[in-house]
């Protein structure tokens, strides 16, 4: 049961709360094709005290285009940084390392310390690919040890990833709950 100020917080379209601000970061190469990463917006959408900031709905395309001091400014007002993407060629998406490459880049780590850091992905491949008898023979976790690099280098507290693989339209919801979940504890 929600009580206190949080039950206060609570609304029809944001029935979910979190007691840690958390800012998501999202970004989706083919936003228009994007089934999985929109419904895990939607998702995060229903948090109260989840920002859900979309780089693609913000700045289009232009990897040039992102306003690195507004976007430090909402960073100084979270306490949680969660980047949600799909796993594009083994690695973040462009819009996503241009984000990095502006607004974390070129002012060090002092803007990151002592914040949660949470990587939200999306992998069409499963065993197959994934895992030690999988073609590339590391666990999708592990794909992402350069973020987590990045985490310690910044002084952040770098979280378990949340991990979809193999996704299935028919589990989304599924989906949908673990990143709610998620996002609340």
């Amino acid at each position: 049961m929600v009580t206190g100020r949080a039950a206060k917080a609570q609304t029809a379209d944001k029935p979910y709360n979190t007691d840690i601000k958390t800012l998501l970061i999202a970004s989706h190469p083919y936003p228009e094709r994007s089934v999985f990463n929109k419904g895990l917006q939607q998702a995060a959408e229903s948090v109260n005290g989840v920002t859900v900031r979309n780089l693609e709905t913000i700045y289009g395309f232009d990897t040039r285009a992102i306003n690195a001091q507004n976007e430090r400014g909402i960073i100084r007002q979270h306490d949680r940084i969660v980047f949600m993407f799909p796993t594009h060629w083994f690695n973040i998406t462009p819009m996503m390392k241009a984000y990095l490459n502006d607004v974390w880049g070129r002012v060090g780590p002092g803007l990151w310390r002592g914040k949660e850091m949470l990587l939200v992905t999306t992998a069409a491949g499963g065993k197959s690919t994934y895992g030690k008898t999988g073609r590339i023979g590391v666990d999708l976790e592990d794909v992402f040890t350069p973020m987590e690099a990045s985490a310690s280098h910044a002084g952040m507290i770098y979280l378990r990833p949340l991990t979809f693989k193999s996704i299935s339209v028919s589990e989304l919801p599924e989906y949908r709950q673990r990143l709610i979940d998620r996002l609340q504890s």
